[in-house]
């Protein structure tokens, strides 16, 4: 016979209720709770994977006390340490027996890990960073790789992944920027939303993170205070996470480390329970970030205890307090028997994380903590082909022809090529700063990668077998070469041990370690210079705009990405990535995003100009594309009515390739001070040669709403234009349209998003 908590005919909250009313105040904050292994081993602050991880962290409680209440989370059994995959699968499994059998109602731990850029663990595939996903435009590629992330995470006993990052970028000096998808908060929120639908079909929680203004704090430093009208915060940096909760059927959020306006996002009942739960009806967990709860004691100062942290973030609506137990432990309890907290306030969150335990199966009466993985008796392969493949060809879509000039890409077979710049022979610039190999493997210096990363100097010689590729220090040993082939790019890093990371924060856009001085030598040498950017935020490249030959950006594209860019420069590959932030002109004018209102823009006002070398959703290609009949089904259109937006699409050039028709909205006359431009829907268009499409946009007038006055969004009658560009800055077509009717009130359930169909057109020979 099964316990009410077991029935699986029961709804997951009727299973935790059940289960709810048999526990102790011990038992039910042990689900509130978290433990960390092998965290405190070797324990110093140059080795912290979290924030004051060494000052804070208790390290591994003693199970032995710890275990008979129960447990609520296991963090990052995989990716703490360099493990065997197929041994840890074991442990982990033996820990999930012990946690069942040491507890009175068998509740097993729910485990994490992070998985940015694929599963942080030892001998797992290494997909690209979040800002080169933004780069393909292709959410459904996105999502294809999530869910064989997310699979393979569930394989080995994972349950929940702490990704993706939906902060919108608001100043690439943050350190970050590489976690980031972009600056736009459409690509920003269809990207993420497509990561979301992958894990989450896998079986995997997805969780989002930062909620809300990480990236938008004070001169780009980590943890800053963030300074942000309402407006900003609810039109620019909310809308992905509204998106990936309604759309993408997230089950977490992370609650971000910094205060907007004063108050820390982990105090905030404003923003976790009556934005997140009453407004937008998520009904899954909230989790601290690393630390989170105790930084409302030693960072923010507005509790004085851990207790006091504790009574601030529950009441928020914090459910869970992760990486371990410091302040939802011994503090809380006190403080709730002590009646300074209610115990309704914990029920509150026990629920949910029972709730989310039942959805998982953990609650289940044949539960077995015995990982897939192990079914067939073999070892666990974390870097099967078909993840490779998919990191290859989400790296090659990522990887941006910034410029070309007089035809100088793709290389030339046969010539010879001089590579130069420090990090050409280094899979540094390759991997972000969640990539294992960069976030633990740097502090085991004798463990091998775990996966095979060449770099891009070796995948050049490998893709140019009938070139002269050699290694070049200087200028000098550059002469006598066809071309040089310079690598420039960032070592992703945490907390000041990089150039990139989170923690490493830039002072400005000047290519760090002084490659740009390098790079002045390089391009005065006389050999025609290709640059190749691999960095995880985007430089200022103006003063070697004029004087290169060409030049190639990539964003820390992971283990497949040195073949990725040595076959867009060989030509192999077409390129089709596409800028998902803008490449500054130079060092100066940060903050700015292209999303910004007419008086952010370059004027009259100010000496200082802003407008970027290459802008937003720039991106060239080896073929060309004619745009043709644009049209719109009417140019008139009620408040609460949709139409159509086309555009046919043909590939003029000799080679197959990839068009981006990216669609924007301009709105002239409005109550507040808009973008000039706002991206509203976009299209990859593949085309053999010579081939065309017809593409069709579903706009909505939902697109045109903006929050009026703080806690309102709304449509409003007049007139707009709709504008197709190859770019932000490059607008091909701009269509009138005039709303009509009423005003009217937006709300969760208005449109979001401008679904793209693409209708092949008959050929000459076809017809």
């Amino acid at each position: 016979m099964h316990h009410p908590w077991q029935d699986t005919a029961l709804s997951p909250r009727a299973r935790a209720e059940a289960l709810l009313s048999r526990l102790t105040l011990e038992e039910k904050l042990a689900q509130l709770g978290s433990i960390w292994p092998g965290s405190d081993v070797g324990a110093d602050e140059d080795a912290d994977v979290a924030p004051l991880q060494s000052q804070i962290n208790n390290g591994t409680p003693d199970l032995a006390t710890l275990l008979p209440a129960g447990l609520g989370q296991l963090t990052r059994p995989f990716g703490t340490l360099p493990v065997d995959p197929t041994e840890k699968a074991k442990l982990l499994a033996e820990d999930q027996r012990r946690i069942v059998a040491a507890g009175r109602f068998g509740v097993p731990a729910l485990a994490h890990e992070e998985c940015l850029t694929g599963f942080t663990a030892w001998q797992a595939t290494i997909f690209p960073t979040p800002l080169a996903w933004g780069a393909t435009f292709h959410p459904e590629l996105v999502e294809r790789a999530a869910r064989l992330i997310g699979e393979s995470m569930r394989s080995v006993g994972i349950h929940q992944g702490l990704s993706p990052v939906l902060d919108v970028t608001r100043d690439p000096r943050w350190g970050r920027t590489e976690e980031t998808i972009g600056e736009d908060p459409y690509l920003v929120a269809t990207i993420a939303t497509g990561y979301v639908r992958g894990l989450e079909t896998s079986g995997l929680v997805a969780t989002l993170k930062h909620f809300v203004g990480y990236s938008a704090s004070r001169g780009a430093r980590n943890h800053a205070p963030v300074s942000l009208g309402p407006r900003e915060v609810a039109d620019v940096l909310l809308p992905p996470f509204e998106m990936a909760l309604r759309d993408g059927g997230a089950r977490s959020v992370m609650a971000a480390y910094n205060d907007v306006d004063g108050v820390p996002a982990s105090s905030d009942s404003t923003l976790l329970t009556e934005l997140l739960r009453d407004d937008w009806g998520f009904e899954g967990t909230v989790v601290s970030d690393y630390f989170g709860v105790s930084f409302l004691e030693v960072n923010h100062g507005v509790a004085g205890s851990p207790a006091e942290a504790a009574a601030a973030a529950l009441a928020a609506g914090i459910d869970v307090e992760l990486p371990a137990q410091r302040c939802y432990g011994p503090p809380l309890l006190d403080a709730v028997r002590n009646g300074e907290v209610t115990e309704e306030l914990v029920d509150r969150s026990v629920l949910r994380v029972l709730a989310q335990k039942a959805e998982l199966g953990l609650l289940d009466a044949d539960y077995s903590p015995e990982p897939t993985a192990l079914a067939a008796g073999e070892r666990v392969d974390l870097d099967p082909p078909e993840m490779r493949a998919v990191a290859r060809r989400l790296a090659e879509e990522s990887v941006v022809l910034l410029a070309n000039r007089d035809g100088a890409l793709p290389l030339p077979a046969s010539a010879r090529i001089a590579v130069a710049g420090p990090l050409a022979d280094d899979v540094a610039p390759l991997l972000g700063c969640y990539t294992f190999p960069r976030h633990v493997g740097v502090h085991h210096p004798e463990l091998p990668l775990g996966v095979t990363v060449p770099t891009l100097f070796e995948a050049l010689g490998a893709e140019l077998p009938d070139a002269t590729v050699t290694r070049a220090g200087n200028a000098a040993e550059v002469a006598g070469a066809d071309v040089c082939v310079a690598v420039v790019g960032d070592r992703s890093g945490l907390f000041g041990r990089g150039t990139s990371g989170e923690g490493c924060d830039a002072a400005d856009l000047e290519l760090p370690d002084e490659q740009g001085a390098l790079l002045d030598e390089l391009v005065a040498g006389g050999v025609p210079v290709v640059l190749v950017a691999l960095t995880g935020r985007p430089y200022a490249l103006g003063r070697w705009a004029d004087r290169l030959a060409g030049a190639v950006q990539a964003f820390f594209p992971g283990q497949e990405g040195a073949q990725a860019v040595a076959g867009v420069l060989s030509g192999r590959t077409n390129p089709a990535g596409r800028l998902p932030v803008g490449v500054p002109r130079g060092t100066g004018g940060q903050p700015w995003t292209y999303l910004a209102p007419p008086l952010g823009h370059a004027g009259e006002a100010s000496n200082i100009d802003p407008t970027p070398l290459h802008p937003f959703g720039h991106g060239l290609s080896y073929t060309e594309f004619a745009w043709t009949e644009p049209a719109i089904a009417t140019d008139r259109l009620d408040t609460a009515d949709g139409t159509t937006v086309s555009l046919t699409v043909t590939n003029t050039g000799e080679r197959a390739g990839t068009e981006v028709v990216q669609l924007y909205l301009h709105d002239p006359v409005a109550r507040i001070a808009r973008p000039v431009n706002q991206l509203v829907g976009y299209a990859r268009v593949p085309l053999a040669a010579g081939a065309s499409a017809r593409v069709d946009f579903a706009f909505h007038a939902d697109l045109a709403g903006y929050t009026a006055t703080p806690g309102r969004r709304i449509v409003e009658p007049g007139a707009l234009e709709l504008r197709l560009g190859a770019s932000s800055g490059d607008l091909r077509h701009v269509l009138p349209l005039t709303l009509t009717g009423p005003e009217r009130r937006l709300g969760h359930d208005r449109r979001m998003t401008c679904p793209a169909t693409l209708t092949p057109e008959p050929t000459d020979v076809d017809s």
